[in-house]
């Protein structure tokens, strides 16, 4: 019943919950979705117009762009939220850590999160995924592996704030074993930030995952990921630019929608805000 409250209060958040789950549902669901066979090829359909067998065209194999594209939303969105939550929980468990504890321990883990914060993340991304060679599972880890890092900084920062509380020094004095003070306070405190950060990040992931993928860095042939579609599409930018303009308009729709999504949840969530 809270939940519909919330809906009712904010209509935009209501709209944009439901766009995601349509692209969950997508994703999910995919594979039933699609007319056809993403991966299926046929030489004698290569770059057809749209029709009514083939909604969006054929590729330079004669596969169908459209039932590509269905498909691309698990793969693409699946390895997104796999970074966020790898990174959420990694850099909030360092975070709560550094932060509650302090000492040598925070001294220890935040040198080297400012060490991760130093490079440059997109750079050191290509460089993680060039050394492990590209595959979607080292995509994850090369942008898990460099993202972490936000979280714990901005966890930490919390947490020292929470740790100075009358509430914690009150558990502290009554004997509160530190796990459950841990889990009872500090994580209810920081959880919505941290589902607030990465719900933020999904979009910027996605981008960051079709970049590499464009690069050829990501997800390798023949699956149907958007950036590498969009790599395979660009030697055809003239002769059949649709087959770069699909899965672009993909990115960018999806891409849109998870950034409302994750600034209209800001506004719910965030104790911070007005009213």
């Amino acid at each position: 019943m809270k939940l519909l409250q919330v809906f009712r209060e904010n209509r935009l958040f209501a709209v944009y919950t439901a766009l995601v789950l349509l692209v969950v549902f997508v994703a999910i669901f995919g594979n039933a979705l699609a007319p056809q066979d993403p991966y299926a090829g046929d030489m004698k359909q290569v770059f057809q117009p749209p029709s009514a067998e083939h909604l969006l065209g054929t590729d330079k194999l004669g596969r169908d762009t459209f039932s590509r594209i269905i498909c691309g939303t698990q793969v693409s969105l699946f390895m997104t939220i796999c970074v966020v939550v790898l990174m959420s929980v990694l850099g909030g468990v360092i975070g709560i850590t550094s932060g509650y504890f302090g000492g040598r321990v925070e001294l220890v883990l935040m040198r080297f999160s400012d060490m991760m914060l130093s490079f440059p993340g997109v750079v050191l991304a290509i460089a993680i995924a060039g050394i492990l060679g590209g595959s979607a599972v080292n995509t994850v880890l090369a942008l898990f592996v460099v993202g972490w890092a936000k979280y714990a900084r901005l966890v930490r920062s919390l947490v020292l704030k929470l740790r100075q509380q009358d509430y914690i020094a009150a558990a502290r004095l009554s004997g509160t074993k530190t796990h459950r003070i841990l889990l009872r306070h500090i994580l209810p405190n920081v959880l919505p930030i941290i589902v607030i950060t990465g719900a933020m990040d999904i979009g910027t992931m996605m981008m960051e995952i079709a970049g590499l993928s464009f690069l050829g860095f990501g997800a390798q042939a023949p699956t149907p990921e958007w950036g590498l579609m969009l790599n395979e599409g660009r030697q055809y930018i003239q002769t059949a630019p649709a087959l770069m303009l699909y899965p672009g308009l993909a990115i960018f729709i999806v891409v849109a929608i998870f950034n409302l999504w994750g600034d209209s949840l800001r506004d719910v969530l965030d104790p911070r805000k007005d009213g």
